[in-house]
């Protein structure tokens, strides 16, 4: 089966500045598996923070992870300042996806690739459509 190619810088809609720490590499020398995930909850998160979601505290929109995955392409590790690209592929009634490269410094072919997908859920945790104003901020993302 042929091995779909990185998506480039180009492929992504908005970026972060993501820096890696000693702790990350794992015993091969390069980012252990987990923090791909970390790095891609973070870049994710702060985005949503940046345009006023609230996440935290009595006003916040509840999202919960219910897939995800990743494809590895290059390498990556500490001592590296990483940037992670962010779209939107999907938009549906409480759900939606992002996919996250992550593109090492001055790299234009994403060094990984992964995605989330999230559901608005009410505070018993029971799918919730999403609002009017998440949905318009979710859509400067999609492509």
């Amino acid at each position: 089966m042929p091995r779909t190619p990185p998506g480039t810088r180009a492929d992504y809609r908005a970026f972060r500045t993501l820096p890696t720490r000693w702790q990350d590499n794992d015993e091969y020398g390069h980012l252990n598996n987990a923090t791909y995930y970390a790095l891609f909850d973070t870049a994710v998160s702060l985005w949503q923070i940046d345009q006023g979601i609230a996440l935290r505290g009595p006003n916040a929109t509840k999202f919960l992870v219910v897939e995800s995955g990743c494809r590895y392409h290059a390498e990556l590790g500490f001592p590296d300042i990483l940037t992670a690209g962010l779209r939107i592929t999907h938009i549906g009634t409480s759900s939606f996806r992002y996919d996250i490269a992550l593109f090492a410094t001055g790299a234009d072919s994403a060094g990984a690739e992964g995605f989330f997908t999230q559901v608005h859920v009410t505070d018993s945790g029971t799918p919730a459509p999403l609002s009017t104003e998440i949905r318009t901020t979710l859509e400067q993302l999609l492509t």
